[in-house]
């Protein structure tokens, strides 16, 4: 009886675990109900204006792929890396950023050189990093 009781116990657990990153990515659909969607203003940031401490925090992530937020006198960094590239030539560009369902959405695309690009055979780690004025909503990265 105990068994059977604990074994129903895990199923929920797990069937919880499951839906949590559902209901948590729900706000940021694409859906037709844009109606509380938000475009939100942002600047994208030179390595010189990037703060110091963010940029250690740069500097430790960035030959893996990563995904951060950073905040600093009143603003919101969102920082996005594609990790070690073999080559030169790739970047990251915003296709959106928005506030929906009560979180900051940010749709990025990864691109690589094109067939007939020049690129150098050093290895690259791009990475984007935009300023927003600070916000308390969570962010979610799509």
């Amino acid at each position: 009886m105990k068994m059977r009781m604990r074994s129903r116990i895990r199923q929920s657990m797990i069937w919880l675990l499951c839906l949590i990153p559902v209901f948590l990515l729900a706000g940021c659909g694409k859906g037709s109900g844009e109606g509380d969607r938000e475009t939100l203003d942002y600047g994208v940031v030179t390595e010189g204006e990037i703060p110091q401490e963010l940029k250690t925090i740069i500097e430790e992530k960035k030959q893996t792929e990563f995904k951060l937020t950073y905040t600093c006198d009143g603003f919101l960094y969102l920082v996005v890396g594609l990790g070690k590239q073999e080559t030169g030539g790739y970047s990251i560009s915003v296709k959106d950023l928005y506030l929906q369902g009560g979180s900051i959405c940010l749709e990025t695309e990864s691109m690589g050189p094109s067939k007939d690009e020049a690129v150098s055979g050093t290895p690259s780690c791009p990475y984007l990093v935009l300023k927003l004025q600070y916000r308390e909503e969570p962010v979610v990265f799509l």
